[in-house]
């Protein structure tokens, strides 16, 4: 039996073209974005006895240069728990959080930072995730990237693949999504979507024919915030495949899975 990683690069190599551009779409402007800090320009003093500027917001970037104690830096932009700031002397470069709060403000107290983490669930945009479900009672797996438009809505984009004793399907659709409690940890949400449908039987099967036909859904679903940048969610859906002019075909899904957001 193929493992979950192997199943989804063959998922993914294999889907039809027209499908792929949503998702590639979804991921360029998918970018992880620098945030303003909520007070940018603040100057603060170096408490310890040096901190370490990188190249880059994480520890995998060099360290090209040591800010001294009793040096001022000042915050320009944050990224996850990186901050760039500069320097008197014209350094810029990008500093964790954990040294930074050792820093001293401007009225001598130790510098305070929000929680992160909620923080940025809070702001979240982009998703990535995996789930793996039943589709008419045969195993699916599905991946999907979504971007939130605003506090309620979001848009997204969904390539699934069901392998049958029978048949396999390839699918993708995208949806348009609604969480009316969006900022709370475990919140309902609700979607529709349009897309396409293709079953290709067996080889051994005499006589049958792959199935290609326009996909709609409605999902209904529960998503929880676990910890970090992880979410939980589960979902149940109707899928309609317009086989024919007068004929369509009817299936349910259910799914669980695991999403990253950025």
């Amino acid at each position: 039996m193929k493992s979950l990683v192997e199943r989804l690069w063959s998922f993914l190599c294999s889907m039809r073209r027209g499908a792929v551009p949503l998702v590639a779409a979804a991921l360029l402007c998918s970018a992880p974005a620098a945030h303003a800090e909520d007070a940018p320009g603040e100057r603060l003093q170096v408490a310890d006895p040096y901190i370490e500027l990188h190249t880059g917001p994480g520890r995998g970037y060099p360290v090209f240069f040591v800010a001294p104690r009793k040096e001022w830096i000042v915050i320009e932009l944050r990224h996850t728990d990186w901050y760039r700031v500069h320097t008197e002397g014209g350094k810029v470069g990008w500093v964790s959080r954990q040294q930074l709060e050792t820093t001293l403000t401007e009225a001598g107290g130790t510098k305070n930072f929000r929680d992160v983490a909620l923080d940025d669930y809070l702001h979240r945009r982009l998703q990535l995730g995996v789930a793996w479900g039943r589709f008419g009672g045969e195993p699916m797996l599905k991946v999907w990237s979504s971007y939130r438009l605003s506090d309620t809505l979001t848009a997204e984009a969904t390539l699934g693949q069901v392998q049958g004793v029978f048949s396999g399907t390839d699918l993708w659709h995208v949806n348009l999504m609604a969480e009316p409690w969006s900022d709370q940890r475990l919140s309902p949400f609700f979607a529709v979507g349009v897309g396409r449908f293709r079953n290709i039987p067996n080889a051994s099967l005499v006589g049958a024919q792959p199935t290609d036909a326009k996909l709609a859904n409605a999902s209904v679903g529960l998503r929880y915030y676990l910890t970090e940048r992880f979410i939980v969610r589960t979902d149940y859906s109707i899928y309609t495949a317009f086989v024919g002019d007068t004929r369509s075909i009817e299936y349910r899904a259910g799914t669980i899975g695991l999403s990253f957001f950025f």
